[in-house]
C-alpha cells in the first residue's frame, strides 16, 4: 500500500463524504456546512465547485438520478446539471432545531442512513442514527452519540458501523436487512486521546473498516474483529473521510480539513483541506444509491 499523495488543491475547510460515481468516472464530495460541493475527474484533472444554497454536510447517490444532499436542516434531492435542491425530508427533530444532520450512507436495500449531532454542544450524547425509507418515512434506530459521524455497512449489509466521535469510539450494530432496524449495540473500537477522534468511515470489499482520525494525523484500517490491521500517517492533522474509486476500485481518495486553523497551522500544513489519493492492494465497493 502506497503513501498518500496530494491530488487536488481543494483547500476545503472540512472535506466530507467523498463518493465515487462509476458512470462518470468522477469523485464527488462536500465542504461541510455550506461551502461548495466538489467534483473531480482523475483521468482529465477537471475540478468543479458547485455553490450551495443549503448547508450541505454529506452526499449519497440516488437511483432516480442526481444525488441526495444531506444538509444540517433537511434532506434534499440535488441535481448537479442545474445545481438545484428540492426538499425530501425536513429536520429529524423539529422540536429541537439544534439537532442537525451530519453524515450518511445507503444500505444494500436502497435506504438512507443518516447521523445527527447537537450543533449547540456536540459533546452532548444527543446524536442519533436514523433511517429514511424510499417512501419518505424517517425512523430513529439508535441514539446516545456525542456527535454521530461516519457510517459504514458490511459487504453483506448485516452490520453497521457508526463513529461516536466525541466519545472516541466506534459503535457496531447488527442490522436487519428485512426491517432496517438495528440491535445488539456494542463497541467496535476505542481511541485514545493521542489517536484523536473517529471521523469518516467506510467498509471495503473484504469487510475491513476504514476510519479517519480527527486531530490524529492518520487513518486506520480495522479487521472485522476490531483489531488494527494497518495505519497510514498523513502530513495533515485532520484526516476525514474516504472513497474507493478508479476503474478497479483500488484507489483510496481521502478528504482532509483545515477547520479552526490560524496562520501558523496553515503554514505548517499547507495541504490541509486538500484531496489525497492512496494506491492500495485492496478493493472497495460501489456505494449503493438511495431508492427514494
Amino acid at each position: 500500500m502506497n503513501e498518500p499523495k496530494q491530488l487536488v488543491s481543494a483547500q476545503n475547510r472540512l472535506g466530507e463524504t467523498p463518493i465515487w460515481e462509476p458512470e462518470e468516472n468522477a469523485l464527488y464530495w462536500v465542504d461541510w456546512g455550506g461551502l461548495p460541493t466538489c467534483r473531480f475527474e482523475p483521468e482529465t484533472g477537471k475540478f468543479t465547485a458547485y455553490p450551495v444554497t443549503v448547508p450541505v454536510t454529506s452526499l449519497a447517490r440516488r437511483a432516480s438520478g442526481g444525488w441526495v444532499a444531506i444538509a444540517q436542516n433537511g434532506l434534499y434531492g440535488w441535481e448537479p446539471k442545474i445545481n438545484q435542491y428540492k426538499l425530501i425530508y425536513g429536520p429529524a427533530r423539529p422540536d429541537k432545531p439544534e439537532i442537525c444532520y451530519n453524515d450518511a450512507a445507503v444500505d444494500r436495500q436502497g435506504r438512507l442512513l443518516v447521523s445527527t449531532v447537537n450543533m449547540n454542544d456536540p459533546f452532548l450524547p444527543e446524536g442519533s442514527l436514523y433511517r429514511l425509507d424510499p417512501n419518505g418515512s424517517l425512523h430513529e434506530l439508535d441514539t446516545g452519540y456525542a456527535t454521530a459521524n461516519g457510517i459504514g455497512l458490511s459487504p453483506d449489509g448485516k452490520t453497521v458501523y457508526v463513529s461516536d466521535q466525541r466519545h472516541r469510539q466506534i459503535i457496531v450494530l447488527d442490522y436487519d436487512i428485512a426491517t432496517g432496524f438495528t440491535s445488539n449495540r456494542r463497541i467496535f473500537a476505542r481511541l485514545s486521546e493521542e489517536d484523536g477522534m473517529p471521523d469518516g468511515l467506510i467498509v471495503d470489499a473484504e469487510g475491513f473498516v476504514w476510519n479517519g482520525h480527527w486531530d490524529g494525523w492518520k487513518l486506520t484500517r480495522y479487521a472485522p474483529d476490531g483489531k488494527i490491521e494497518c495505519q497510514i500517517r498523513f502530513p495533515i492533522q485532520h484526516v476525514i473521510s474516504f472513497a474507493f474509486g478508479g476503474k478497479n476500485l483500488d484507489e483510496l481518495f481521502v478528504t482532509t480539513a483545515s477547520w479552526g486553523f490560524g496562520e501558523y497551522e496553515r503554514k505548517q500544513q499547507p495541504w490541509a483541506g486538500d484531496l489525497f489519493r492512496i494506491k492500495t492492494d485492496v478493493k472497495g465497493l460501489i456505494e449503493p444509491a438511495f431508492a427514494g
